[in-house]
């Protein structure tokens, strides 16, 4: 079992800047992990994901002022988001997929506001 606690949501105005941190109880070995975000009547969507290959992707929204970064030895994912903007805001949520036991595991997420 992993157990996941988000931190560093909050409200900020547009063009300002937020950094999510996910903190993981333990380390994975093989591994998928994300942030997603879910604004109030849309559905959840991926942001940004990463593997332990390294191969990281972002969804086009946020292209070029998002970036997700993690801290192995704290077992500790991050996402960076600069150039804030409304349609940021939502609930962002990391999430880790375990391959080796199959298992989806989420955090309680973390409120972003962007406005002015």
């Amino acid at each position: 079992q992993v157990q996941l606690v988000e931190s560093g949501g909050g409200v900020v105005q547009p063009g300002e800047s937020l950094r999510l941190s996910c903190e993981a109880s333990r380390r994975i070995q093989i591994y998928v992990m994300g942030w997603y975000r879910q604004a109030p009547g849309k559905q959840r969507e991926l942001v940004a994901s990463t593997s332990n290959r390294d191969l990281t992707t972002y969804a086009d929204s946020v292209k070029g002022r998002f970036t997700l970064s993690r801290d192995n030895a704290k077992f500790t994912m991050y996402l960076q988001m600069n150039n804030l903007k409304p349609e940021d805001t939502a609930v962002y949520y990391c999430n880790y997929y375990d391959i080796a036991s199959n298992a989806d595991y989420w955090g309680q997420g973390t409120q972003v506001t962007v406005s002015t």
